[in-house]
């Protein structure tokens, strides 16, 4: 019995490469499949292998894992968030933020486009970046004319680690990645146009070794476009709300309009960036208002 780990996921095969960093391709046993469990890239397998053909026979404990796009054992999410065009959304990187929270996948935010600001607009952004770096983010914000030394610091904290990118369009991911790697710009291309053509295109997740770093080269990723936990759990997906939550007059307190609450005291005195709140509220609503999602492919991610 060998142990690796799954780097590429495509039509029912999985390929997985061991600790001296051979590749084996491998399919995994019907008991998978009868059982809910379905092995996804990232995931630490036991597999046999003869005949160029190996069987996984056990999925280990994981980490973390995110259904869109389906990896596991993540240890940053790198969220590409434009400052300018499009210009910069605060309720898009909190939901992002959030949806990371939730899956317990530590997030580093890289602010892009900071060469199109001007002077007073770069001012602003350094105060919004530090609004995410009082919360305990990792915040990489490119000085204009000094990319380079941003790009260093990005590669510095994906050393070693397996990494994912999420943005949105426009964002400038595409970019970055193909700095990091013409192989993973390459392959992100390629899907685009296959997309655009509007041919069916099979949405794989791969593994790619950039230097000392894996990272997932993933086609979309749309894992923050439903919230799939109760409204009341809300809270604790904002770790400077955690703080401040157990203040509040009321156990089980919404920070909407209850009073004597703790988390509204602090965002009045500044404590709390009011735009924080705001998305908090916003998505509050958003999830008492979605239709219930059932789960109808029994598949476990």
């Amino acid at each position: 019995m060998k142990t690796g780990r799954i780097i590429r996921s495509l039509s029912g095969y999985y390929d997985i490469q061991t600790s001296d960093g051979t590749v084996e391709r491998t399919r995994a046993r019907g008991e998978f499949r009868k059982s809910g469990q379905k092995p996804l890239v990232g995931d630490f397998v036991d597999f046999e292998s003869e005949n160029d053909e190996g069987l996984i026979w056990k999925i280990h404990p994981r980490e973390n894992a995110l259904v869109r796009p389906p990896v596991a054992n993540i240890d940053v999410a790198v969220i590409v968030t434009a400052l300018k065009e499009p210009n910069f959304a605060p309720n898009l990187l909190d939901r992002q933020l959030v949806a990371l929270e939730a899956a317990n996948v530590t997030p580093l935010i890289y602010f892009s486009k900071s060469d199109l600001l001007s002077p007073a607009e770069f001012e602003q952004a350094m105060a919004v970046a530090e609004t995410y770096r009082k919360i305990g983010y990792t915040v990489i914000l490119p000085q204009p004319g000094a990319e380079d030394v941003a790009f260093a610091a990005l590669q510095q904290a994906l050393s070693h680690r397996v990494a994912v990118f999420m943005g949105q369009t426009g964002a400038g991911k595409s970019t970055l990645l193909n700095h990091l790697s013409p192989e993973l710009g390459l392959a992100t291309g390629e899907v685009s146009k296959a997309l655009s053509r509007g041919k069916h295109t099979t949405r794989q997740v791969t593994l790619i070794q950039v230097d000392d770093a894996l990272i997932a080269d993933t086609p979309g990723f749309s894992s923050y476009e439903v919230f799939d936990f109760p409204a009341d759990e809300l809270d604790n997906y904002f770790p400077e709300f955690v703080a401040y939550r157990q203040d509040c007059r009321f156990r089980g307190c919404l920070h909407l309009n209850e009073p004597g609450c703790a988390v509204k005291a602090a965002v009045s005195i500044g404590a709390i960036a009011e735009s924080r709140y705001n998305s908090y509220k916003a998505f509050y609503d958003l999830i008492k208002a979605q239709k219930p999602r059932y789960n109808t492919d029994n598949r476990n991610f």
